[in-house]
């Protein structure tokens, strides 16, 4: 599912909301789509570039993956774990609707790049996922945030030892890359996912929705066809200072040295959609989380039975999990939280509930905490363990991976025997009885 057959879906099912005013690139339109988290919103006159429209909110709800997947919500973990474990080679093909329009060089001030906050260093594109081959590996997507410098140049975020980061660190004379904007759902869901060196993201993609590749017009390398937009260019070894920008914890993230992208070509489809993914919102955080939860199903499948993961956006989307277990044992709880933390290694608090809890309902996952949970017996504390550099609480040092303690939350019902608790129904919620309140509610006697 393409974002032009999306936003035909999303419209027939009440979700598209249509912003046909003029709005301006600068501040106005990030602020709107602010406003709208949570919906996709499409922008038909954005100033000053209205040659293209605009999309926020594409990825901002379960219920949009599901779509593009073809299933429920709470079965999105398991299309991704078996996507994950079963890779499919991505096909080939002559041509594809990405490169319907081939601009050499293009003009990087054509495409509406935002301007989300005042204290931004500039022009940024959030949804652009970058593919590059490893000299050792073969080819890698993933996310890297862009920010314009001109109409040929841009800096890119490196994340240090990632994929990207090592490919360019391997490549003396810079590393060919080629960025995608406006990828449909299941591509972005599979460049957001860590395969195994050796594996690309895009058969991954392949192995969640027919994924066709086209061959770049001036690299070797390969784009899914149905692509929005693509800039093909090198990343050099020249740097500049890129930031600050707001990341995924609506914090600022610092200002860094970072290398400078030449952009040789520019391609896109005809009437192409811009997607304005909306930082430390509902979009970015479902990218970032809802990839980690296999890996935290694994893990935890490796120890317990494991029913459901989600990492919640209250915890911005990566540093707090819900692990939903079938207990069998008096200590599954803890040996869930144990492995919750070895499958993503940068969760931070973990709450492990049973299986009569929804983890995706942050009100039973509270009322298990209040009623099953003892923090003399139900607490696991690993102070001073690697984490993340996204926690603006963790433990800095510049050069070295950052250090957070770390907590888990066995919020199962506590078992006094062998067997399982002595008196079960003690914690479990009576139901409701069930009546139709309509003859109640109706005046007429």
């Amino acid at each position: 599912m393409n974002i032009p057959e999306f936003l035909v879906a999303a419209a027939e099912r009440g979700w598209l909301k249509i912003i046909d005013k003029p709005v301006d690139i600068d501040l106005e339109l990030a602020a709107v789509a602010y406003a709208l988290d949570g919906q996709p919103v499409l922008f038909n006159h954005p100033i000053p570039n209205t040659q293209c429209r605009i999309l926020s909110g594409l990825a901002a709800d379960r219920r949009h993956f599901a779509l593009a997947l073809g299933c429920e919500p709470d079965q999105i973990l398991f299309r991704l774990a078996d996507a994950y474990q079963h890779p499919q080679l991505a096909p080939l093909v002559e041509t594809g609707p990405c490169q319907e329009v081939v601009e050499r060089p293009g003009d990087l001030r054509s495409i509406p790049f935002l301007k989300h906050w005042s204290d931004d260093a500039g022009y940024y594109a959030t949804a652009a996922v970058a593919i590059i081959r490893d000299p050792d590996t073969g080819l890698n997507a993933s996310y890297h945030r862009l920010l314009r410098l001109d109409a040929h140049h841009c800096a890119a975020r490196l994340v240090e030892n990632r994929g990207t980061y090592s490919a360019w660190q391997k490549s003396p004379d810079g590393l060919p890359v080629s960025i995608c904007i406006g990828l449909p759902l299941h591509v972005l869901l599979a460049a957001s996912m860590a395969p195994a060196p050796g594996v690309s993201e895009l058969d991954i993609a392949q192995a969640l929705n027919p994924t066709p590749l086209v061959r770049c017009v001036t690299n070797d390398l390969v784009v899914p066809a149905d692509a929005e937009f693509v800039l093909e260019g090198r990343i050099t070894h020249r740097l500049v200072a890129e930031g600050p920008f707001v990341d995924l914890t609506e914090t600022t993230d610092i200002v860094r040295q970072q290398p400078v992208i030449e952009i040789a070509c520019i391609t896109h489809r005809r009437g192409a959609i811009y997607h304005a993914l909306l930082p430390g919102q509902l979009e970015h955080k479902l990218l970032m989380g809802m990839p980690k939860e296999p890996s935290i199903f694994a893990a935890v499948n490796e120890v317990v039975r494991c029913k459901n993961v989600n990492i919640t956006p209250g915890g911005a989307s990566w540093l707090h999990a819900v692990v939903q277990i079938e207990k069998r044992s008096a200590d599954d709880g803890e040996q869930a939280i144990r492995a919750a933390f070895r499958g993503h290694g940068s969760l931070k608090h973990v709450v492990v509930v049973d299986d009569d809890i929804d983890p995706f309902d942050p009100a039973e996952v509270e009322w298990a905490i209040a009623t099953r949970f003892q923090a003399g017996r139900d607490l696991y504390l690993f102070p001073d363990q690697p984490s993340s550099s996204l926690d603006p609480s963790a433990r800095h040092v510049p050069g070295q991976k950052s250090r957070s303690d770390k907590m888990g939350l066995d919020a199962t019902i506590p078992w006094d025997t062998p067997a399982g608790p002595s008196h079960p129904e003690h914690f479990v919620r009576v139901p409701l009885p069930e009546i139709d309140p309509e003859p109640y509610l109706n005046r007429e006697t």
